[in-house]
């Protein structure tokens, strides 16, 4: 059984993105993912997500949980009833909560992994690290708020970025099953990104050289967004086989 939706508040949301050799990057995704393109490149990325007053939609009142959460995403494209539907895939979720850990693949959509988050932030400078309790992942993204975009990144423009990770609502992650993968929607009822410039990066998924060789990943560009308000929607899950 799962929750049909849960809303809730983001009070802090970093993207921090690289462009990816696609030949590399389809190799590291399972089927029946692909990698969708800008400028020639594959779009990956880390997510750093506070949430806040966490709930089921159902529920009138206005607390809820609260956690620190991180996930590994490329944006991807697949085919679906004769349909190409674009999206992301989440290889990786890591939480501070431990009820998040439990529930995740059981009650909401996802395998959770415990771990231990160190933030440091002010209004307009973000430190955030994050390590897993089980060591196979860890990340850390440190950066300021600045007007525009920057100038080496594949987008164009701060609307250009903004439009497309809006469009790719809708999330698969990995399952204990090969080949299935459960879907969940995130819908933001006040949609608004920042742009970040970021002082350090490291993430041991996108820095791994068995699935990225030197020179086949790089840094982009990093969005920040806060104080959102949302809603996340269960979807049926996506079966291929292995």
């Amino acid at each position: 059984m799962r929750l049909p939706a849960i809303r809730g508040s983001i009070d802090r949301r970093i993207l921090a993105n690289y462009r990816i050799d696609p030949s590399c990057m389809a190799d590291a995704l399972p089927a029946p993912f692909r990698p969708l393109t800008v400028s020639g490149y594959a779009i990956g990325g880390i997510c750093l997500i506070r949430l806040a007053r966490v709930r089921p939609k159902i529920f009138p009142f206005h607390w809820g949980i609260g956690s620190e959460n991180a996930a590994h995403r490329i944006a991807v494209e697949w085919d679906s009833n004769g349909e190409t539907k674009q999206g992301v895939y989440i290889p990786r979720r890591d939480t501070s909560s431990i009820l998040n850990s439990l529930a995740g693949g059981r009650i909401f959509p996802g395998i959770h992994h415990h771990a231990k988050f160190t933030v440091d932030e002010t209004e307009n400078d973000y430190s955030v690290t994050m390590v897993s309790d089980d060591g196979d992942a860890n990340v850390h993204v440190s950066g300021s708020i600045v007007d525009s975009l920057s100038s080496s990144s594949v987008f164009d423009s701060l609307h250009s970025v903004s439009e497309f990770f809006e469009l790719g609502s809708l999330g698969y992650s990995d399952t204990k099953t090969e080949g299935r993968f459960d879907g969940l929607e995130l819908q933001c009822k006040n949609w608004h990104v920042e742009s970040l410039a970021i002082d350090s990066i490291q993430s041991s998924y996108f820095e791994d050289e068995t699935r990225f060789p030197v020179g086949s990943v790089e840094f982009d560009c990093a969005l920040l967004m806060r104080n959102i308000e949302h809603e996340w929607y269960g979807h049926p899950d996506l079966c291929c086989s292995p």
